[in-house]
């Protein structure tokens, strides 16, 4: 109903605003199912894994529903959207952000954020300023973003100010700068259309997934019983993690289908007022991990995150519930690394370690807002946490700011004003530095280095 009346308000026919906004619906409700069958078959693989080797870790990832509860059981949830849209159209009026959010279920991660500092200080308004300082910090991310984004979607116009994904653009973009200097390495070539030149018929995408899905469900299930009783699981999670691969991207193609009559509508209106104004539409980070090199890099970060939960010294996280959501976490990943499945794997592992630490560290505060905002602790865990948001080193970053409000506050604010100046001066330069043009397509344009 939001899209089809956002579709009229921007003057697209009525039949193909409700075909639109239908079809919306329909890709969302693909995203889930799809989500829902990723969930289903490894949860039960990560569990026997934790089982057969005896993982012993006291905080539970119970996954982004705690943070969910935090943010819609939280009261200051109720400001956050007036709050939110008003402060990007301000942002938009005075020139500062190119992106129009239209992603309002996705504020959750801002009024998580704003509940969270409001449990540290005692003060909704002074959640309610985190919270918009972090949708800012969000959106100068989606504005970089961009770009590549549209690039690697081949959807132009859209920008994706999600409050998980995009925070690990940043840290993306070090690693894979750190990659670029390792000799060897930074040549390999592994994007989905290279991996299928190379391998041919084994480098698709359906066969990537039954391979990744034979080596966990082997790892969790090999030898567990006799071979009646494993073997039958061990194909059937391997071909449903191959299912994921080629359902993902179909599903996430109808949910664009039906979002690009509205971002016509959307771009001809602001164009009509902004003038030669390029703006962006703002979506959830959902359309992006339908992209073959999310897919098969979250798949291989399943187990990859098990043994670093393992091994990580001091480590007392065992991560399950947001096994599935890791493709969020990677989706903004892949625009940084081009699709290189193997740079997309080297980035999230480095990148995963620190996001458990900060899960360990921020489980009491998590657990202590989640048990206010009612959520329901599975039985004899008084520790929990979730990978979103609460691995999110932005959000962390907020919550020890927090402790000293302004001076913590006042620096993120000043970083983000330097770092959007430097990117308003020299934007081209910004995507060069990031991988997304070459340096003779700067020179062409005329940016300063």
């Amino acid at each position: 109903m939001v899209i089809f009346f956002l579709a009229l308000l921007f003057r697209v026919r009525p039949a193909r605003a409700m075909n639109a906004a239908v079809m919306v619906g329909v890709g969302f409700v693909g995203i889930s199912l799809v989500l829902g069958l990723l969930m289903e078959t490894l949860a039960p693989a990560a569990t026997a894994m934790v089982d057969r080797f005896g993982f012993d870790l006291a905080i539970i990832d119970v996954g982004w529903p705690a943070a969910a509860a935090i943010a819609f059981g939280s009261e200051i949830a109720m400001l956050i959207i007036p709050a939110g849209i008003l402060l990007n159209l301000a942002l938009i009026v005075l020139r500062v952000t190119r992106t129009v959010n239209i992603d309002i279920w996705n504020y959750w991660h801002f009024a998580f954020v704003g509940a969270m500092v409001q449990a540290i200080t005692g003060n909704i308004w002074l959640g309610l300023v985190s919270a918009m300082l972090f949708s800012a910090v969000i959106l100068f991310f989606a504005d970089w973003t961009a770009p590549a984004v549209q690039s690697l979607m081949g959807m132009p116009g859209i920008s994706l100010p999600h409050g998980f994904a995009t925070a690990y653009v940043l840290p993306a973009v070090l690693v894979n700068k750190g990659i670029d200097r390792i000799p060897r390495l930074r040549d390999v070539s592994a994007d989905p259309e290279s991996l299928r030149r190379r391998f041919e018929v084994f480098g698709e995408p359906v066969l990537q997934g039954l391979f990744i899905g034979l080596g966990i469900a082997l790892v969790a299930y090999a030898g567990n019983g006799g071979a009646a009783v494993w073997v039958p699981r061990v194909l059937q999670t391997a071909v449903a993690l191959a299912a994921v691969m080629v359902l993902m991207p179909r599903v996430v193609s109808l949910l664009m289908e039906g979002l690009i009559p509205l971002s016509e509508g959307v771009r001809t209106f602001l164009q009509r007022s902004a003038g030669k104004r390029e703006l962006y539409i703002g979506l959830d980070a959902a359309i992006a991990i339908g992209h073959p090199a999310s897919i098969a890099t979250s798949l291989l970060m399943v187990p990859i995150t098990l043994l670093l939960a393992v091994v990580l010294p001091g480590n007392r996280v065992l991560p399950l519930g947001d096994l599935a959501t890791i493709p969020f976490m990677v989706a903004m990943m892949v625009p940084v690394v081009r699709g290189n499945v193997v740079r997309a794997t080297i980035t999230a592992t480095i990148l995963m370690i620190p996001t458990l630490y900060i899960m360990n560290g921020m489980a009491a505060l998590h657990s202590e807002v989640a048990a206010l905002a009612n959520f329901r602790f599975p039985e004899n865990a008084t520790l929990i946490t979730s990978m979103v948001d609460g691995g999110n080193w932005l959000a962390a970053l907020f919550t020890v700011a927090a402790r000293y409000y302004w001076i913590g506050h006042g620096a993120i604010l000043v970083g983000l004003v330097l770092l959007w100046r430097r990117f308003r001066r020299n934007p081209v330069g910004w995507h060069v530095v990031a991988g997304w043009e070459r340096r003779s397509e700067q020179r062409s344009s005329g940016g300063r280095r």
